[in-house]
C-alpha cells in the first residue's frame, strides 16, 4: 500500500504540546495562591493515540515488504499513579491501553495498530487555587501491535504536558493531557525492512482523585490595634483588625464586641464610644471570617479611660475698692491637671465686665454702690468640657459728699505762719519752717486743693513781713525769702503755682502794739494766768507776731467770715518763735532796751 503525508499531523502535535507548556508558565505566576497539596494521585480516563508513523513489514507468506501509513486509535484508556515528593515535584507510574480495530482482512487491517505503555518518570506540577499545569517525561515498555503483524516490546519514551482543575480538595478534572511518543520497531530483516519508528501523540482526559499530605499553607491570623490607647470619658477610640492569609478570592467579615463598650459600624476598623464608660481598662475583640472552614480568625487589644481631672482657678481684684465709675482689673490663675487648654469668661452682679483670657476689666459705670461680686470661669477643651469657678469682689465706694465750700472759705480766710529771728537765711533758704508750722500749711494746702474743685480760679495770697529790728533793705529780703519758703512748700504739697500770689512788705504794714494787744486780750483760747504772762512780755510778742507769713484766699464766697488767728504763742514750740536774739544784717538796728523772755505754755 502507498504511504501517506505525516506533516500535518506533526503541526498539531507541536500545538498539543505548546498549549500545556503555555499553561505551565501561567501556572507558575499563580503559585502564590496555591492550595495545598495531596501525597497521593490517581488518573483514569480516556486516552487517544494518534501513532503518526509507517510501519514497514512483510505480511505473512508475502515475499516482498509493504508499508502502510498507521492510523490513529481512539479505542483506549489511561491511568497513572503520582507520589508527590514535595509540592512541585512527583513521580509518576503511567499506564494505557489501545485496542484493535476489529477489522478481519490483511487489507483492512495493515492500517490499525494496538498500542500498550506502562513506563514511569518524574512529573513536576505548577498548583494555584484553580487550574494545575504540570509537565512530565516518561520512560518505560511501549507495546506496538500492527494488526497485520506480530507485536513486539520496546522501550520508549514520553514527553508531555497535562492541566487538571481542581473541584474539591481530593477530586480534580483532568481537561488534558499530552505526550509526545517515541519508539522504534522492525518487523522483518534489516536488509530489507525499513524501520518503524513511532513519532505520535497521545491524548488523555478524566478524572484525578487526590489524598494524603496535609494543608502547608498558614492558618488565618489576625492584629487589633486601638488609637489612642488612654483616653478621657467622652472621647473617641479607633480600632482596626488586620487579617492575613485569607482567601483572596472571598471578602473577608468582621464583627466587633467588647464588654461594656458600644461598637460602631462594623468593618476593618470601627469607633467606640467612651462616654459614660468609667476609669479603667477596657478590652475588645474582633472575629474575621472570609466564609471558608480555615478562614477564621479572631484578635484582642486593650485600651484605658482615665480619669476626668477639672480644671482649677483662683481670681482677685486689682484694685479691690474702686471709686463710682473707676475700673479694676480681675485676674485669673487656672491650670488643668489634664494639660487641657483652657477657655475663660467672666459675669459680674453689676457693672460691665469685658475680657475672655486669663485677665478682664470690671467697668464700674452704672452700678450703685456696695460690693460687686465678680465670677471667673474655666472651661476646658473637651467635647463635654470639664469647668471650674471662682470669685472675688470689688467695693465700690460712694462718691465723697460735695465739699462744704463755706465752711472752707472760713477755714482759708486767714492764716498766719510765724518764723524764728532772722530765718530763713541767706545761706539756708529752705530752713526756718518748725513743724508747728508746716503742720499748719500741710492742713491749709489740703483746704485749698479741695477747694479748687469747686473754685478752680481762686488764689492764695502770700505776704511776707519781718519785725522792725532790721533795716528796710534787709527786712525786705527776708520777707522775699520768708514768702518764697512758703510758697514752695504749698507747691510741695500739691497746690499749683499759678494759683499762688505773693507780696513782701517788709517793715511795713507791722501790727502795732495795740493790735497784739487787743489780740491777746480777745483770744478765747488763753486763761487769765497766761493772758496776763503775755501782756508782761508784749514787747517779745510783738516782735514774733510781726515775723509771719500772711495766707489769704481771694475770691472768697463770704470774705466777711474770717477764721481764729494762730498766735505764735500758741505755737508747740513756741520758745523758739518767740526767741530774740541779734540778727545778721547789713546795717546797724536799734537794740532793744529790754530782754523778755516769755514761756505761755
Amino acid at each position: 500500500m502507498s504511504s501517506q503525508s505525516h506533516n500535518p499531523y506533526r503541526c498539531v502535535a507541536i500545538l498539543l504540546l505548546a498549549l500545556p507548556a503555555f499553561l505551565g508558565s501561567v501556572g507558575a505566576i499563580a503559585a502564590a495562591q496555591e492550595g495545598p497539596t495531596p501525597k497521593w494521585e490517581l488518573f483514569g480516563g480516556y486516552s487517544y493515540i494518534y501513532p503518526n508513523a509507517d510501519v514497514h513489514g512483510t505480511l505473512p507468506l508475502g515475499v516482498l515488504p509493504v508499508s502502510s501509513a498507521l492510523e490513529s486509535n481512539p479505542k483506549g484508556i489511561g491511568a497513572s499513579l503520582n507520589y508527590n515528593f514535595s509540592r512541585w515535584f512527583g513521580l509518576t507510574a503511567d499506564a494505557s491501553g489501545h485496542w484493535g480495530s476489529g477489522e478481519s482482512g490483511p487489507n483492512n487491517r495493515i492500517d490499525d495498530t494496538e498500542f500498550y505503555n506502562l513506563s514511569v518518570g518524574p512529573k513536576i506540577t505548577f498548583r494555584s487555587h484553580h487550574f494545575s499545569p504540570f509537565l512530565e517525561a516518561l520512560v518505560g515498555d511501549h507495546r506496538l501491535e500492527p494488526e497485520a503483524f506480530h507485536d513486539i516490546d520496546k522501550i520508549g519514551l514520553m514527553l508531555g504536558a497535562g492541566i487538571d482543575v481542581p473541584v474539591s480538595r481530593h477530586v480534580a478534572l483532568r481537561l488534558l493531557r499530552a505526550d509526545y511518543v517515541m519508539s522504534n520497531y522492525r518487523y522483518g530483516p534489516s536488509s530489507t525492512t525499513s524501520s518503524t519508528d513511532l513519532r505520535g501523540v497521545r491524548l488523555q482526559a478524566g478524572i484525578v482523585l487526590m489524598w494524603g499530605g496535609e494543608r502547608n499553607e498558614p492558618p488565618a491570623a489576625a492584629v487589633c490595634r486601638v488609637q489612642p490607647s488612654e483616653v478621657f470619658p467622652g472621647e473617641a477610640v479607633t480600632a482596626t483588625a488586620e487579617g492575613s492569609n485569607f482567601d483572596a478570592n472571598h471578602a473577608v467579615q468582621y464583627s466587633w464586641s467588647g464588654s461594656g463598650v458600644r461598637m460602631g459600624a462594623t468593618g476593618a476598623s470601627t469607633q467606640i464610644d467612651t462616654r459614660g464608660l468609667q476609669p479603667g481598662p477596657y478590652q475588645i475583640t474582633a472575629s474575621l471570617t472570609d466564609g471558608t472552614a480555615h478562614g477564621v480568625a479572631s484578635c484582642s487589644a486593650s485600651f484605658t479611660v482615665k480619669t476626668l481631672h477639672p480644671p482649677v482657678i483662683s481670681c482677685s481684684a486689682d484694685p479691690a475698692s474702686v471709686p463710682t465709675r473707676g475700673t479694676s482689673t480681675i485676674h485669673s490663675n487656672a491650670s488643668s491637671p489634664d494639660g487641657r487648654q483652657l477657655t475663660y469668661s467672666y459675669t459680674a452682679s453689676s457693672g460691665n465686665i469685658s475680657g475672655n483670657g486669663a485677665s478682664a476689666i470690671l467697668d464700674t459705670a452704672g452700678a450703685q454702690p456696695g460690693t460687686i461680686t465678680v465670677i471667673c470661669n474655666v472651661s476646658d477643651d473637651r467635647q463635654m468640657p470639664l469647668t471650674a469657678s471662682a470669685s472675688t469682689s470689688v467695693d465700690l465706694q460712694a462718691p465723697p459728699p460735695p465739699p462744704d465750700v463755706t465752711a472752707i472759705e472760713r477755714r482759708l480766710a486767714i492764716h498766719s505762719v510765724y518764723f524764728a529771728t532772722a530765718k530763713p537765711s541767706l545761706e539756708n533758704p529752705d530752713g526756718g519752717l518748725l513743724p508747728s508750722q508746716e503742720t499748719t500749711l500741710t492742713v491749709l494746702s489740703g483746704d485749698f486743693k479741695t477747694y479748687l474743685q469747686s473754685k478752680p480760679d481762686a488764689h492764695l495770697t502770700l505776704e511776707g513781713h519781718a519785725d522792725p529790728r532790721g533795716s528796710v533793705t534787709y527786712n525786705q529780703q527776708l520777707s522775699e525769702r520768708r514768702v518764697d519758703r512758703v510758697k514752695r512748700f504749698l507747691v510741695d504739697q500739691g497746690v499749683p503755682a499759678a494759683n499762688i500770689q505773693t507780696e513782701a512788705f517788709g517793715k511795713q504794714q507791722n501790727l502795732t502794739d495795740a493790735q497784739v494787744k487787743d489780740a491777746v486780750e480777745r483770744n478765747p483760747e488763753l486763761s487769765k494766768e497766761d493772758r496776763h504772762r503775755i501782756l508782761e512780755n508784749m514787747r517779745t510778742i510783738i516782735l514774733a507776731s510781726n515775723r509771719r507769713v500772711d495766707i489769704t484766699l481771694s475770691n472768697a464766697g463770704q470774705s466777711s467770715q474770717k477764721s481764729t488767728r494762730e498766735y505764735p504763742f500758741n505755737a508747740a514750740d513756741s520758745l523758739s518763735l518767740l526767741q530774740e536774739k541779734r540778727t545778721n544784717r547789713p546795717s546797724t538796728a536799734p537794740r532793744s532796751r529790754k530782754k523778755v523772755h516769755a514761756n505761755p505754755q
